[in-house]
């Protein structure tokens, strides 16, 4: 099958809803890359010289990491409720996921499984956040079409993104790949920047430390559930 701009997002959709952690999110995310680059247009190949272009110039590099402590901040959930990360961080640790934005088949992907591992991460005494540039109404679309129940927040401008070390911007070449397969950035966030986070995850104890992380340029790479549980357990 040939995808074109119509088509890709339902066939992410259908493919999420056929192959989320059939093996290990990372084998999901392969497989997921695989057979859209055996079927995706020819440019879609740019995608991915434009991300090994992304890894050299060493964005992430100086991204928050273990022993440091993150920034408090407050946005709005997909609900527009202004959130606190100190108020939440009274309550329980914290599972911080940076990722770039619903549009995103990968980040859906990561998501989807989070929302399958929520029980056992809320079983260790932890609490799930997901932050992301778009707007609002987008989070609450995301939030709705992969029925998560974890908080989504809303992070425009990148402001906290930027504070953890994780904004670069898209290539000027790559932008209008995107807007061929649909996605439409600045409508998404509300900017014409079009900056995004590189996909982070932070595990943080109440103390706003951070305990463990995971932070790539390669927004095929992400964190393993299992990795997440694991450095919970070992949470000081």
């Amino acid at each position: 099958m040939t995808l074109c701009r119509q088509h890709l997002p339902q066939w992410f959709s259908i493919f999420i809803q056929r192959q989320v952690l059939t093996m290990s999110l990372q084998d999901d995310l392969n497989k997921a890359h695989d057979d859209f680059m055996a079927s995706a247009p020819e440019e879609a190949k740019q995608l991915d010289m434009d991300t090994e272009e992304v890894v050299r110039s060493g964005v992430g590099k100086d991204a928050l990491a273990v022993g440091d402590t993150i920034p408090d901040f407050i946005l709005p959930d997909q609900l527009a409720r202004e959130i606190s990360s100190e108020d939440l961080r009274a309550i329980s640790p914290l599972v911080i996921k940076f990722y770039r934005g619903s549009w995103c088949p990968y980040c859906s992907l990561e998501l989807h499984a989070l929302q399958r591992y929520l029980p056992k991460i809320e079983a260790l005494g932890a609490s799930l956040i997901a932050i992301s540039p778009q707007l609002p109404d987008e989070s609450m679309s995301t939030a709705e079409k992969y029925d998560l129940s974890f908080t989504v927040l809303s992070d425009v401008d990148n402001v906290i993104a930027r504070q953890f070390g994780l904004v670069f911007s898209l290539s000027e070449k790559i932008r209008p790949i995107y807007s061929k397969f649909g996605i439409d950035l600045p409508r998404f966030n509300d900017t014409d920047t079009f900056e995004l986070p590189v996909p982070g995850t932070f595990i943080v104890n109440q103390q706003g430390r951070i305990q463990a992380e995971h932070v790539s340029a390669d927004y095929k790479q992400r964190m393993e559930p299992e990795d997440i549980l694991a450095a919970l357990r070992e949470l000081d």
